[in-house]
């Protein structure tokens, strides 16, 4: 259901319309100045991913101990402590919920968890992750759920594993600047300078830790000499998978068919039409089932939607209403 209304209108003032400002101020760690009740709340925790993985994560428990929970899901090469995470976990915090930041595997300081590195596949680990911080810390027995970017493409199969298992402890899911065509997305990420530049140089750096981390398996010197994100998948798909090719393992958490049209949880999809990384059509063209509210703005950038001097992002405001909600179908 795609939502054009006025009242979901983003209009940014013009020093902030760019999609690049967007997009980089997404990440500006400056936007998150100051430690709050949110930062000397949180405490380490170790989630039980199934099969043996070992998740991170960071819960900031709130002093009502009837407060709902929020699970955050970062994006690729994010984590924990990405501007977008803590500004949306303190939003949310001083809104009256506790939030739990969790990392995927090898992001944030969790490369030592797994002897396995992470690969966008590994959807079954962070199901059963959500679950199990569902069951260990919330009070009700069930949570709100939102992720950025590679983290949003995570909550919608989260959502249709969820859906298919009849699992009722998910109320609502926000998903923001999902990449339905990873393979896509991946390429576009290596058209552009900057972006490239700033995930390449996250990206070696994980593999470098997670190479000094278990050196009896992994030598990862072949790829940290490459100059893209596609030939570097394509080298490590290679030399310590069994997929067979790129379009193989992409295409395992392509998001276009099968998803959103049998999903029964309530999900919300933002995405913005100028997201230099996420074509809008991947989205605009789904079936959708009648719990999935698509809203979809000119500007935002990728997972931007920055809209004041004081860096504030325009999508919690909606995000809070979604989740305050009994149902899905929520002004904003």
């Amino acid at each position: 259901m795609a939502d054009n209304s006025p009242e979901t209108n983003f209009n940014p003032p013009w020093y902030l319309k760019g999609a690049m400002a967007q997009t980089l101020l997404n990440s500006a760690k400056f936007r998150n100045k100051g430690i709050g009740d949110f930062e000397n709340n949180s405490r380490e925790k170790i989630i039980d991913g199934g099969d043996g993985v070992n998740l991170q994560g960071f819960l900031s428990a709130h002093q009502d101990r009837t407060a709902p929970l929020l699970i955050l899901f970062h994006g690729w090469e994010g984590s924990d402590k990405s501007a977008y995470m803590i500004s949306t976990g303190r939003f949310f915090y001083d809104n009256g919920f506790s939030v739990f930041r969790l990392n995927m595997r090898d992001h944030g300081s969790s490369h030592g968890l797994n002897r396995g590195f992470f690969l966008g596949t590994l959807i079954d680990e962070a199901y059963t992750g959500v679950k199990e911080i569902i069951r260990r810390f919330s009070p009700d027995g069930s949570a709100c759920l939102a992720g950025f970017s590679m983290g949003a493409n995570f909550c919608i199969r989260v959502a249709k594993k969820a859906s298919d298992g009849n699992y009722a402890g998910l109320k609502h899911i926000f998903a923001v600047n999902p990449p339905f065509d990873p393979l896509e997305s991946t390429r576009r990420v290596d058209e552009i300078g900057l972006i490239r530049t700033y995930f390449l140089k996250k990206w070696k750096r994980s593999l470098a830790i997670k190479q000094r981390t278990f050196p009896e398996i992994y030598r990862f010197d072949s790829l940290l000499s490459l100059n893209g994100c596609i030939p570097m998948t394509e080298r490590l798909l290679e030399e310590y998978t069994s997929f067979s090719s790129l379009e193989d393992y992409f295409g395992r958490y392509n998001l276009k068919q099968g998803y959103l049209d049998s999903v029964t949880v309530p999900l919300t999809l933002l995405t913005a039409e100028d997201d230099p990384i996420i074509p809008i059509s991947h989205i605009a063209s789904s079936e959708m089932s009648s719990q999935v509210r698509f809203i979809h703005h000119p500007r935002g950038g990728h997972c931007g939607y920055i809209m004041n001097r004081n860096w504030e992002a325009w999508y919690l405001e909606p995000m809070l209403r979604a989740f305050q909600s009994p149902g899905h179908h929520i002004p904003v």
